[in-house]
């Protein structure tokens, strides 16, 4: 479990809105095929792992999320399972989506695979906190960054000051934003210091957040 989900990791800066899965194929004790989810639309984590061996039959599923029960813009991953022959899944958590909820793993136990379900659950939670929030409360998850000098300001009184921050924290704050599917500023900021507002990793594939500027005169 823990490889899967150091594999779903590997979507962290691109699968939203969906959630990061990675999926981990064994059998006789080896690992036999693994894959993570890449990008939105494209194949769920079991998914691709499925496609990287010609025999899952007999084979254990180790997930990140309950595979998915449902029909979207891929086929239920709980049914390609089931087809592959794969006899044990373990899952690290339900899905908190309305939509599978346990439909999925209860689909897995009435074609007779054996599930278990809550292994590494609080690191697989931690990787998708905005996901979860979204589904159980429908109000997006909300980070604020905030650099300030020890005497509680954040530029000088002329406007001349640009960075407080080292390059290093500056690089930190890329990573976060990359992680997440929305950048929200105020209009004085964008007036005073024209953010980009957008995601620089160099040679980092990103899916770049979408830009919100909150003012109260439009």
């Amino acid at each position: 479990m823990a490889r899967a989900l150091f594999l779903a990791g590997k979507g962290r800066y691109t699968t939203q809105p969906n959630p990061r899965v990675g999926c981990v194929l064994v059998k006789n004790n080896q690992i036999i095929a693994e894959g993570w989810h890449v990008r939105a639309g494209q194949g769920h984590a079991e998914v691709e792992a499925l496609k990287h061996t010609s025999n899952a039959h007999g084979a254990t599923a180790y997930v990140s999320l309950e595979p998915c029960f449902h029909f979207g813009r891929t086929a239920p991953c709980a049914e390609a399972l089931i087809k592959a022959g794969v006899v044990r899944v373990v899952v690290a958590m339900q899905d908190p989506n309305p939509l599978v909820a346990g439909k999925g793993l209860a689909l897995l136990e009435q074609a007779g695979i054996k599930v278990s379900c809550g292994v590494l659950e609080a690191e697989a939670r931690q990787l998708n906190k905005g996901f979860i929030t979204r589904m159980l409360s429908a109000k997006p998850y909300v980070i604020s960054k905030l650099a300030m000098s020890l005497d509680g300001r954040t530029a000088m009184a002329s406007g001349e000051s640009k960075w407080i921050t080292s390059a290093e924290a500056r690089h930190d704050v890329q990573k976060l934003r990359a992680a997440c599917g929305a950048v929200v500023t105020g209009v004085d900021t964008v007036l005073a210091d024209d953010p980009g507002m957008n995601v620089r990793l160099p040679g980092v594939d990103v899916e770049q957040p979408v830009r919100v500027i909150l003012d109260s005169t439009l």
